[in-house]
């Protein structure tokens, strides 16, 4: 298993959107949280495998996964998205930091929110809400094993990675694939935009004229283009 630290040094000068492209271009299926779920405050970069924890009303499971989890990983909390309840305050957040997690994603409401930005660990949620949860359901035997957020599902088999532009999930098995890729194609763009920086225009760059012509031609999309002669801009 890839080790945190790793994971950090492979992500530190990757954005979601360079990675999105990558699992894009690998041929991977692109899981990201709803574009609800946002940062706490701006400038947030955090990477880590995923620790599930499904919210059933009580804390303790949260507590049952931070028992087992590993330095840098990420508390992924499935609340189903409710907006009657926040399910993740000044407690948990602390207790996840203090046992060296990177972070939390929370699909559903947060709430304590002057105390979570004093304590500072990246956390993404949905919104804030002063009620915490008013029911106790029956927890699953797979409460901390598998966790929902949005369409997608994960496990400690992924890894979560997320910045201002939001939360992607990937296999941990290719994480270190998908940040080679991710980091070509950043590569690319920055040449690019250094280029336009210096006079040359991004049509001039993509020779968009010869890509018109071809496309009335041999009716070649953009992207098809744009791979054949190097150039990223779009996946």
């Amino acid at each position: 298993m890839m080790e945190s630290h790793e994971l950090q040094r492979l992500y530190l000068d990757l954005t979601t959107p360079h990675v999105v492209d990558a699992i894009m271009r690998l041929g991977l299926p692109v899981r990201q949280a709803p574009a609800s779920v946002t940062a706490l405050w701006e400038d947030t970069h955090l990477v880590g495998r995923v620790l599930p924890a499904r919210h059933t009303g009580s804390v303790d499971v949260f507590l049952e996964a931070i028992e087992h989890s590993e330095p840098g990983d990420v508390l992924v909390v499935d609340n189903g998205g409710r907006d009657d309840e926040a399910c993740v305050g000044d407690l948990v957040t602390l207790e996840a930091a203090q046992a060296g997690l990177a972070g939390i994603i929370i699909w559903g409401l947060h709430r304590d929110s002057r105390e979570l930005r004093a304590i500072r660990l990246p956390v993404y949620s949905q919104g804030a809400l002063p009620a915490g949860p008013r029911r106790l359901d029956p927890q699953p035997a797979d409460a901390i094993t598998v966790a929902r957020v949005g369409q997608h599902t994960a496990t400690q088999e992924d890894v979560v990675f997320g910045d201002d532009d939001g939360v992607l999930f990937l296999p941990l098995e290719h994480a270190a694939d998908i940040a080679a890729t991710a980091a070509a194609i950043r590569d690319t763009e920055r040449r690019q935009a250094a280029l336009m920086r210096t006079g040359r225009s991004l049509r001039e760059q993509a020779r968009f004229s010869d890509f018109l012509t071809a496309r009335e031609v041999d009716g070649i999309t953009f992207r098809e283009h744009l791979r054949a002669i190097g150039g990223e801009i779009e996946e």
